[in-house]
C-alpha cells in the first residue's frame, strides 16, 4: 500500500520549520512589542543550552554503568575483550584516515589553505573526541557557536 500526505505519520517538520520563520518576521515586524517574546526566546535557547551542557557531562557516566551492566552479563570475556580490541583499534584507524588525511584534502582543495592551521576553532573539533556521548552536534553545537563567537569574532546573529 503507498501511504498519501496525510496518512504519513511522524512530525511535520517542514511546517514547523515555516511557521518558525514566519513567526520571527511577524515578531520582528511588530517592533518593539515583538522584542518582549524575542527576548523570552532568546533566554529559552540559552537555559536549554546549559541542559545540553549539563547533560553532557553525565552521559558518559551512565553508559559507563550501562556498559558494565552488559560486561558483567558476559560469559566468555577474553572474546568480549579481542573483538572489542579490534573494533576500537579499527575505530581509531578509521578516524585517524577521515580526519586526518581526507577532510584536510577537501578543506586543501577547496580553499587552497593549510587545513592544519585553520585558526582559532579547534576546541569544538576536540571535543567529540572526549567521550563517546559527545559526538553528537547537540553537544558540539553550543560548544562551536561559543567558540565561533569569542575567537573568530563572529556575529551572534550568524553563528
Amino acid at each position: 500500500q503507498i501511504p498519501f500526505g496525510t496518512e504519513i505519520e511522524g512530525m511535520n517538520i517542514l511546517g514547523l520549520v515555516l511557521f518558525a520563520l514566519v513567526l520571527g518576521v511577524a515578531l520582528k515586524k511588530l517592533g518593539q512589542e515583538g522584542e518582549d517574546l524575542i527576548r523570552f526566546f532568546n533566554s529559552f535557547n540559552e537555559a536549554t543550552m546549559v541542559l545540553v551542557t549539563w547533560i553532557m557531562w553525565y552521559v558518559p557516566i551512565g553508559i559507563m554503568f550501562l556498559v558494565g551492566s552488559k560486561i558483567v552479563e558476559m560469559e566468555d570475556i577474553v572474546l568480549l575483550v579481542t573483538s572489542l580490541g579490534k573494533y576500537i583499534f579499527a575505530s581509531i584507524l578509521g578516524h585517524v584516515i577521515h580526519g586526518g588525511i581526507i577532510l584536510p584534502l577537501i578543506y586543501f582543495a577547496a580553499t587552497r589553505q593549510n587545513p592544519y592551521l585553520m585558526g582559532h576553532s579547534e576546541h569544538p573539533g576536540v571535543l567529540c573526541f572526549i567521550s563517546p556521548s559527545s559526538v553528537s552536534s547537540s553537544a558540539t553545537l553550543p560548544s562551536m557557536m561559543k567558540c565561533i563567537e569569542e575567537n573568530n569574532g563572529v556575529d551572534k546573529r550568524i553563528s
